[in-house]
């Protein structure tokens, strides 16, 4: 056994997540953005949340949440968006003149 896996050991004793049956592994490596934030809140009262993402972040682990973070490819999201494309935005001028309540020009209107 490596000493690594040992110092692991040690915190994963602790961990709220490890119920020993394996029974949230898929709520915490779930792509549905209710389960990612069920996972986030769950960690929330860990007493080892540190270790476990300190940990998660030097295997550079390739997903899920550890340590109250959404971790992808080894590194930190802030946020995980919608499946799919996101929504076109409008263009910044048109929400600044409806918001203002510029006139449309005659020639506009149609």
């Amino acid at each position: 056994m490596f000493v690594h896996e040992q110092v692991q050991k040690v915190w994963w004793d602790d961990a709220l997540c490890n119920d020993g049956t394996g029974a949230l592994l898929d709520l915490f490596f779930s792509e549905q953005l209710d389960d990612i934030a069920t996972a986030k809140a769950f960690c929330a009262a860990c007493p080892v949340q540190e270790p476990c993402l300190t940990g998660a972040l030097a295997r550079r682990e390739p997903w899920g949440v550890w340590g109250g973070e959404l971790i992808s490819n080894g590194k930190i999201l802030a946020q995980k968006r919608k499946r799919g494309r996101p929504p076109k935005a409008r263009p910044a001028e048109a929400e600044v003149g409806s918001a203002a309540g510029a006139e449309v020009p005659a020639a506009r209107i149609a």
